[in-house]
């Protein structure tokens, strides 16, 4: 088959592999329909996650049909369309029994194309596949769906719900890529005061104002005076760090409000400076994490009510055997408009 593979910073192919099996009686093998990009890819690409070696199939997310199912496996059969989660769960360790699935210590946690082979390929062998798969519901479409395996369940965990959004709050979100999207989406579920999006890239403020935000804060504008002026001068209640870099933590910490959340979301490759000697005084809480995916199922229950529309994140469509024009497009973001990107086995519609 062909996979995308990692060749250590910096490179990358798609290339030919060998098919995957079952290894394991809890495994599936899945043939993977429809694939995205995560901007966790770009950071292993750029050398920021160095526990992901060379020669490993890079990707998280995936909608697919299983082709193949271990003997222990009973919540899914060959012929099922599924959704592949981007986090895996043996569902019988301590963290996975609290919900703590992104914790897992029985092999699961992030693995899939980070610690195993991942999604960006034509088929993927999914561990544990009873308790990382989800069936999908006939109504639901590929695209739909696919943005249910990591953005929306991350944003909506790791930010809104580790933030506290409570109704007729001031949240920030700071950073309006895919994730401070799906962050401004879902934090719109608790009827939030005001959402507040701050971006360098006019074109992704634009698509934060689409996506539900009333105030846009970009380049040369003052973040902190415009959060002022509409908390009479508190604060943010909630700033959601959605970038993964120094200067964007910090600029949450500095919104905040006393008494505020801060939830950091964003993958860091590098040390951020914690003002403790202005923050302590304050009673500002500082949350962090890796998404462990137990909202999925709510949000694909919403996506299935119509109360969610994951799949206008989409922006750019290919099919899988153009996955290099696929990254090149999703990493030149501020050139090409790319929020999210799919890849499909099927001809991409245009």
């Amino acid at each position: 088959m062909k996979a995308l593979v990692y060749h250590g910073p910096g490179r990358r192919s798609w290339e030919d592999v060998p098919d995957p099996g079952i290894v394991q009686p809890a495994d599936a093998v899945v043939r993977v329909d429809a694939v995205t990009i995560c901007g966790t890819d770009l950071h292993i690409l750029k050398g920021d996650v160095p526990a992901v070696e060379p020669g490993r199939i890079l990707g998280h997310e995936a909608v697919g049909t299983v082709v193949a199912a271990g003997a222990a496996v009973s919540a899914v059969k060959e012929g099922d369309r599924v959704l592949v989660s981007c986090i895996t769960a043996c569902g019988r360790c301590r963290y996975c029994r609290s919900g703590s699935y992104g914790q897992c210590l029985g092999g699961g946690g992030w693995i899939l194309g980070h610690r195993v082979d991942g999604t960006q390929a034509e088929y993927v062998r999914v561990p544990y596949a009873d308790t990382s798969t989800h069936l999908l519901p006939a109504g639901v479409s590929d695209e739909a769906a696919l943005m249910l395996a990591d953005i929306l369940p991350t944003s909506y965990e790791v930010g809104v719900l580790n933030g506290r959004v409570r109704p007729g709050d001031t949240v920030v979100v700071v950073g309006a890529g895919p994730i401070g999207l799906a962050a401004i989406t879902t934090a719109r579920l608790f009827t939030p005061g005001h959402v507040v999006a701050v971006d360098l890239a006019a074109a992704r403020l634009e698509a934060a104002k689409r996506f539900g935000a009333d105030l846009l804060v970009g380049p040369g504008d003052d973040a902190a005076a415009a959060v002022a002026e509409v908390t009479r001068g508190l604060g943010a209640d909630v700033a959601i760090e959605a970038v993964g870099v120094p200067e964007t933590f910090e600029l949450c910490a500095r919104l905040v409000r006393p008494g505020g959340h801060v939830a950091n979301v964003g993958v860091h490759g590098a040390p951020a400076v914690l003002h403790l000697e202005d923050l302590w005084i304050r009673n500002v809480t500082i949350t962090t994490g890796l998404v462990d995916t137990y909202s999925t199922p709510a949000l694909l229950d919403m996506v299935a009510a119509g109360r969610l529309d994951p799949a206008a994140f989409v922006t750019h469509r290919f099919e899988l055997r153009e996955m290099e024009a696929a990254y090149r497009t999703f990493a030149d973001a501020g050139s090409t408009g790319a929020l999210k990107v799919v890849l499909s086995r099927r001809p991409a519609a245009r």
